[in-house]
Order: C-alpha cells, then sequence, then structure tokens
C-alpha cells in the first residue's frame, strides 16, 4: 500500500490561460489545466459557444458535452462586431501563460487576431492551435466531424457486424484524445520554459492523433502479413477471445492473450479439451477457430453471474471484468471515493461527472466544479489570487528555448506491453532520457509470449515491429531485479532520475523492495507512477488486466452500438494508448510542481478511469434522468449521420451532415433537389422524422461510386465525409505522405521501418526519431559504465551471475535456474 502524503495544494494555479474558438480538443486540453488550479478564461461570442448547443441535453436543456469539457473556467464574452474587440482580446493574450486556440476547427465568431506579432511581443507566450488535419496538406480545407476523422484513421473499418456496416462510437472520442495531446505539448513547454524563460508555439493535427489508436493494428498488419477485416461484434484481430459475453447476470469482458490466461482459463470453466488441444496456445491460433471455442464456453459463462465471474478470475489471474452499465458507475463508492465520478454544477442542475483522472496524491485535481454561464466568472478562493501575485513575479524575456522540451529529463521505466511503454516513448519523443529496465529472464512481453526454443534461441523476440515502434527514443538496460545486486543498480539508477513509471500490479515493485516510500528516500524530487488497471488501493487491484480489459471495464461500452444489442467494443485494446496519455499528462504536472518546489510526489494512475472521459456526456445526463440512449450509428444532433455502402467489397464512406447548409448542399449533390428546396428540412428535427428515407438516397448514391470518388465529390461540396479505411492503409494516405508523417528508422534484427510521428509539432516537420528500440540489453555497459560509473569487472561479474544480459532465457532454461 503507498502511504499518501498530504496534499498541498494545486499545481498550476500560478498560469494564467486563455482558450478563443471553438473545438472539444481545445477545450478539453484547457479544462485539464483548470483541474489542476489554473485560471482558464474562454473567449466566447455573445450568441455562444456553438458546443453549448451540443447534444445530448440534460432535462434542464444544457448540453453535457459543453459542461464536461468546461467546468472550473470562466467565460468572457467578446462582440466582433464591437470597435475594440480586437484591442480587447490582444490584451487578453499579452496577460495570459498560455494560448489555446481552436479557431481552426470553428472560429466561433471570434475576433481576428494575429498572434505571432503577440508572441514576439510575449516571449513567453505559449501557444498551441488545433486543426482537425492541419494548415498543410490535401486535407486541409475538408469539412469534418469527430466520427469522419476517426473513419479516416483507422478506427471504423474493423469494428461491427462481418456484413457491415461498420459499427462506430458516439462523436465523443476524438476531443478527449486529442485534447490530451494538446495538453501534452503545453505541459512539456512550461518545464522547458522553466530554463529558458521562452515560450514555444505548437500545432496539433486532431486527425494525426486519432492514430495513436490505430498504429497498433497497422504495424500488426505489416508484420503478420494478414489482411485485416472485421470479425464481427466484439471480435478483434489478432487475439481471441478478447470480447464481451453474457453471463447469468450482466455482462463480462473477457481477454486471455499469454498461453497461461488461455489455460486458466479453461480450467475455470472445465474445459479441458480446449486447454490441452495444442493448436488453440496462441490467440492468433484460436482466432481461427472462434464458432467452435465459442459453442464450448459460451453456454458455461451463462451458469454464473459477471461478479461471481469476476472473483474467481482474480484469483486465477484472468483478464475478466464486469462491464459495467452507467448507473453501476454512478453507484460505485469506489470511484466517487478516489474522484473519479465528482459533482457538477449545471446552471440549477447538480449532476455527476467524470472527474479529473490524473491521480496526483500531494497536488490532487479539483474534485468537480460548476459550469459557467456565459460571461460567468467563477468564484476563485484566496489561494487562486495569492498564486495570481507569484506569476506576476515571474521574470520576463530569457534564452531561445532548448531543441526538445524535456531534454535533460530522466526517465526509469518498468513498464512493459502497450500503456506504460506508450507514455514513456511520449516523453522520449519530447526529449527525455529514457532508460527502459528489462530483464532477460523476463523482457517486455511485447517482445514476444512464446518461451519456447526456436523461438527464444532465433531471437525473434528482436523482431516484432509493435516493441520497436513503442521503445523507439530509449536506452535499454537488463536487470535481474529479484536479486540483491541488480536491485542495487536499479537505486543508483533512481537516485539521479526525474521520473520513475511501471504499469505492473500494484504489489511488484514494492515486493521487490522499490516500494514509493523507497523512492522517496532515495530522491525526495522523485515522480513516481503507478499505471495499474484499478488503482493501489483499490478492491480490485489484484485484477490484471489489458487493453481491452479497461475499455471492458470503463462503462464506454453501454452506450455503444443499438438499444436492442449487447456493449460494444471500439476498439481491440482502447485502454492502452489512453492509459498512456493520461500517465504522460499527470507525469508533466507532477513534474512541474516538482522542478518549482523540489517536491516529488507518487501518482496513482488507475487506468480504467482514464476510459471514462469518453462516456462523460452520457454519465451526466444518466445522473440528472436515469437513462440515456444509445444511437447506434446515428447522432443525437446531426442528421443524416453514419456509414454508407460504396462500389466494391466492404467499402464504405462516413459522412455527416453537421448544419442546415451542408444538408442543402448535399441533398443538390445526390439529386434531391426539392430537398434542398424545402426549407422546413433546414430543421434537424424534421430531418429526423424521414432519416431513413434519406439513409436510403444517399446509399443509392454512394453504391455507384469509388469510396475515394465518392469522399472527393461529397469534400468538393464542402459535406463532411471521409473514406472508412482500415489501418494498414494509412501508409499510402496521400495527406499523411504529404505531411512526412511516417518516419523510415533503421534497426538491427530488422532493417529498415517506418515509425508514426506524434501529432504535436513546432514546425514544419514533425519531431525526428533519434534512435531505434534497444535490443535487450543494448546500453548494459554504455549506462552502467558511463553512467553509473561501474569498473569492467564489476559488469562482468554482474553478467556472469546472470543479473545483466542481452539474450533472453527459454523456458527450459528458466526451469533449470540459468
Amino acid at each position: 500500500m503507498v502511504k499518501e502524503t498530504e496534499p498541498s495544494g494545486q499545481a498550476l494555479s500560478q498560469l494564467r490561460v486563455l482558450e478563443i474558438g471553438s473545438s472539444a480538443a481545445t477545450s478539453y486540453c484547457a479544462r485539464l489545466f483548470a483541474d489542476f488550479g489554473a485560471d482558464v478564461s474562454k473567449v466566447e461570442p455573445p450568441a455562444a459557444d456553438p458546443l453549448r448547443s451540443s447534444a445530448p441535453l440534460t432535462p434542464g436543456g444544457q448540453s453535457a458535452w459543453f459542461a464536461f469539457l468546461n467546468f472550473n473556467k470562466s467565460s468572457i464574452i467578446i462582440d466582433p462586431a464591437d470597435p475594440e474587440a480586437i484591442e480587447r482580446l490582444t490584451r487578453l493574450v499579452e496577460d495570459c501563460d498560455i494560448l489555446v486556440d481552436g479557431r481552426d476547427i470553428d472560429c466561433a465568431e471570434c475576433p481576428s487576431i494575429d498572434v505571432a506579432p503577440i508572441r514576439q511581443r510575449h516571449s513567453g507566450l505559449i501557444y498551441l492551435e488545433a486543426a482537425w488535419f492541419s494548415r498543410e496538406g490535401p486535407y486541409r480545407e475538408f469539412a469534418a466531424s469527430d466520427s469522419v476523422v476517426r473513419a479516416l484513421a483507422g478506427l471504423v473499418k474493423l469494428v461491427g457486424p462481418i456484413e457491415g456496416p461498420p459499427l462506430h462510437a458516439p462523436d465523443f472520442q476524438t476531443g478527449i484524445l486529442a485534447g490530451l495531446w494538446g495538453f501534452i505539448a503545453v505541459a512539456s513547454s512550461l518545464i522547458a520554459r522553466l530554463g529558458s524563460r521562452v515560450g514555444r508555439s505548437h500545432s496539433l493535427s486532431i486527425y494525426e492523433a486519432c492514430i495513436s489508436l490505430s498504429e497498433y493494428q497497422l504495424f500488426e498488419t505489416i508484420e503478420r502479413g494478414e489482411a485485416m477485416h472485421r470479425m464481427g461484434v466484439n471480435r478483434f484481430w489478432p487475439n481471441f477471445p478478447a470480447g464481451i459475453y453474457e453471463t447469468k447476470k450482466g455482462w463480462l469482458g473477457v481477454t486471455t492473450i499469454t498461453p497461461k490466461q488461455w489455460h486458466a482459463f479453461c480450467e475455470m470453466l472445465d474445459l479441458p479439451q480446449l486447454r490441452d488441444d495444442p493448436a488453440l496456445v496462441l490467440g492468433a491460433d484460436r482466432l481461427k477457430h472462434t464458432e467452435q471455442i465459442e459453442r464450448l464456453f459460451v453456454p458455461k459463462l451463462k451458469s454464473r453471474t459477471a461478479r461471481q465471474w469476476f472473483a474467481e478470475a482474480i484469483q486465477r489471474k484472468i483478464p475478466i471484468v464486469p462491464v459495467p452499465e452507467l448507473s453501476d458507475l454512478l453507484e460505485d463508492q469506489e470511484k466517487i471515493e478516489r474522484g473519479a465520478i465528482v459533482p457538477l454544477l449545471i446552471g440549477g442542475e447538480r449532476a455527476l461527472t467524470p472527474g479529473s483522472m490524473q491521480r496526483l496524491t500531494l497536488t490532487p485535481p479539483r474534485r468537480g466544479g460548476k459550469v459557467p454561464a456565459i460571461g460567468g466568472l467563477q468564484v476563485f478562493t484566496k489561494e487562486r489570487i495569492d498564486s495570481r501575485r507569484r506569476r506576476s513575479s515571474l521574470p520576463s524575456g530569457g534564452t531561445r528555448p532548448a531543441e526538445q522540451p524535456l531534454k535533460g529529463v530522466r526517465v526509469i521505466d518498468f513498464s512493459m506491453g502497450w500503456a506504460g511503454p506508450f507514455c514513456t516513448r511520449t516523453l522520449g519523443d519530447l526529449g527525455a532520457d529514457v532508460i527502459k529496465i528489462e530483464a532477460i529472464q523476463y523482457p517486455d512481453w511485447w517482445r514476444g509470449v512464446d518461451r519456447r526454443e526456436n523461438y527464444v534461441h532465433g531471437q525473434r523476440y528482436e523482431k516484432t515491429l509493435r516493441f520497436c515502434i513503442m521503445n523507439r527514443n530509449k536506452r535499454g538496460i537488463t536487470l535481474d531485479l529479484t536479486r540483491p545486486e541488480g536491485l542495487s543498480v536499479a537505486k543508483r539508477l533512481i537516485a539521479h532520475a526525474d521520473i520513475v513509471v511501471d504499469n505492473y500490479s500494484v504489489d511488484v515493485l514494492p515486493k521487490l523492495g522499490l516500494g514509493y516510500e523507497v523512492l522517496r528516500m532515495l530522491n525526495p524530487r522523485l515522480v513516481v507512477m503507478s499505471m495499474s488497471a484499478f488503482g493501489t488501493n483499490s478492491v480490485h487491484r489484484g485484477c490484471r488486466a489489458y487493453g481491452s480489459t479497461l475499455e471492458h471495464g470503463s462503462g464506454l461500452p453501454s452506450v455503444v452500438g443499438t438499444s436492442s444489442g449487447p456493449p460494444v467494443m471500439s476498439h481491440v485494446a482502447f485502454g492502452d494508448a489512453i492509459g498512456g496519455l493520461n500517465g504522460c499528462a499527470a507525469i508533466l504536472v507532477a513534474l512541474i510542481h516538482a522542478r518549482e518546489t523540489g517536491q516529488g510526489q507518487f501518482i496513482d494512475l488507475a487506468q480504467v478511469e482514464c476510459m471514462m472521459p469518453f462516456t462523460a456526456p452520457w454519465i451526466i445526463v444518466h445522473s440528472l434522468s436515469g437513462a440515456s440512449e444509445r444511437y447506434g450509428n446515428r447522432h443525437p444532433q446531426f442528421v443524416p449521420h453514419g456509414c454508407f455502402r460504396c462500389a466494391g467489397e466492404d467499402n464504405w464512406i462516413m459522412l455527416a451532415v453537421t448544419d442546415a447548409n451542408m444538408w442543402q448542399r448535399l441533398a443538390t449533390l445526390i439529386g434531391r433537389a426539392e430537398w434542398a428546396a424545402d426549407s422546413s428540412l433546414r430543421s434537424e428535427k424534421r430531418r429526423r422524422l424521414i432519416e431513413d428515407k434519406i439513409e436510403n438516397e444517399i446509399e443509392r448514391w454512394t453504391r455507384g461510386r469509388d469510396a475515394d470518388h465518392a469522399m472527393a465529390e461529397l469534400q468538393g461540396a464542402r459535406v463532411a465525409a471521409g473514406v472508412v479505411r482500415p489501418p494498414v492503409d494509412l501508409l499510402q494516405d496521400p495527406h499523411l505522405r504529404s505531411r512526412a508523417f511516417f518516419q523510415e528508422v533503421e534497426r538491427a534484427f530488422i532493417g529498415p521501418h517506418l515509425q508514426p510521428s506524434i501529432p504535436i509539432r513546432e514546425g514544419a516537420r514533425p519531431a525526428p526519431i533519434r534512435r531505434a528500440a534497444p535490443t535487450l540489453g543494448e546500453h548494459n555497459r554504455e549506462i552502467l559504465a558511463d553512467l553509473l560509473g561501474l569498473e569492467e569487472l564489476e559488469i562482468a561479474d554482474l553478467a556472469s551471475k546472470g543479473i545483466i544480459g542481452s539474450k533472453m532465457l527459454s523456458e527450459r532454461e528458466l526451469r533449470q535456474g540459468w
């Protein structure tokens, strides 16, 4: 158990943030600053931010989506028609630390200002501008929506029934995903500004942010040489079972990846014929026999409740979790106590909402808050007033910023798989020195879980693309932490580090002698983050979990799909990338505080909670009305909206009509001029009455067209539409190619290969990839000799004892105790 220190205030209370334009991504980015005490002001026109009318609405008619994105902010009204509007907005920008700009998404009648000359006068200003795609490239003028961008990014094609249409989640995902990326960009710049006093300017592509989720399936396709396709609801390549199943009472999320987990699952269900079949050892093999396997285990699952299976699975260390309804989340006392569910005041309505998931224990985030009325200011405490005085004393001017914002920051990375390595990869991409610790006995399982002789001795664990993608910009060392010599080396590394990250089960590092109390004594400035599934003190702390398990347990599947269907997964491992980004954001907040005060702290990140913001509008509405609605591929606000079949086999286009003018252009394009001329159909509510007929007409038009041609025609008419692409097609995407998004990297064992860039840029080119992923133990000598000063004899002794090494041990060698 981690002993929590006494909270010491809010980590970002010295900052003033200004938000302009209208964008879910920039709104969420700015709200994350408000969570940690920053003074955040949102500029709105007299007619209000368009997001205030976004469905779903509360019983009182307020936008639940806007409420989630904007609580704890103040609202400032600026009328563009006012002769002094530009001067007033300029003064606000000059008086802030951070400007978050969503005008490329929706200008929202924001006065036109040029930020460049303001930055010349205000050298400390940190500037973030977001766009659906970017200001350069073939898609720069595309009309877009959340679902259109996700379709193009490969996040829709593989979900849903085999026969189609692809089944996509509701329109509240890109704002959370890109908002996290925007926050990471700005927070890393704050760390750099502490040394240089100079602000930075970042551009954020929401489209490229989405590829954080699809890159895994893209590179798995390349490595395995298998074409990916939809496999049915709650089925995903390359593992099985990794889906949602009905029980005697409730739904159960099941994931088995390792041979040991599959063996335990079959034991639990008393299915020895599956357990002992050598053709079913690996998930990819089981995927070839899904129907036969499910015929045996699905009836077994219906013999007990989801809660009963969950309790037994914890004992057997199987990644299984009940799939909650929204009411379950709202009544979950553990989530309420942790701040995952917090109170929210929306006008006169008192609701509940997901809170901040970056659970810093010394400088915790706010627990809930108030949504500002138009032009409404928040009532701040004396602490906020004092922090403004502190800001006024910050020095101005300074030197040119360092090449990368996190240069000089050192990270000790104990994580494996996707979530933790993605967190530390992002820190490395931003310039941190990341030292990845593995062991020859138990290396990162993304190198492969196959411990058979031919796999290990052929060093096939060095040839997995997923490992190489997730561990670039890191140095690698092997240490057997179960032995005193290995533990001693790890402690020496930690003593001179800034950050420690692990995503093991909560008891692993403490049992090794590396619990937070020990680490804090070694290094009081240290930021330590545990990325467990449910949190260090959770009653479910022993639950094993993958990214799929996190989505299962988050409540998101209960709002995806149709009202008559099962809860639906959106991704093979949604929770991994989201946990990694939330972890990175949390670390940067804690590091800012540590750099300013000398105080390190513990971060208790529960990855399942990190998924809950994706359900936020429904949680808010459900907390007020006791009900919520699932829309399938339709939309609570946009009509028409959905996936439409194009010419050829399994070709689709995503289309979203986001306003009345777009509707008229669409109706004209598909040959229904009478609809375009009918003024009553400018109303979304009137179009809803004939939605079936409209969808049939659209599909009549799209069926005769290639998907890319249909997109070109629709975008030519300024209608939001995008091809529903499989992830592997991103490699040929003309926009990404024009942006040099995929970079070629050379690495031992696999040679040249492509790597995705991060979606935040400080110039026209992406941040360069400085080094390929380490081979096992590649930097042992470099780190031990050059960094820690060990002599050659000491290093040789560690190698002879198996404390360090560069070759993975097979199952046989492990049993022999080599």
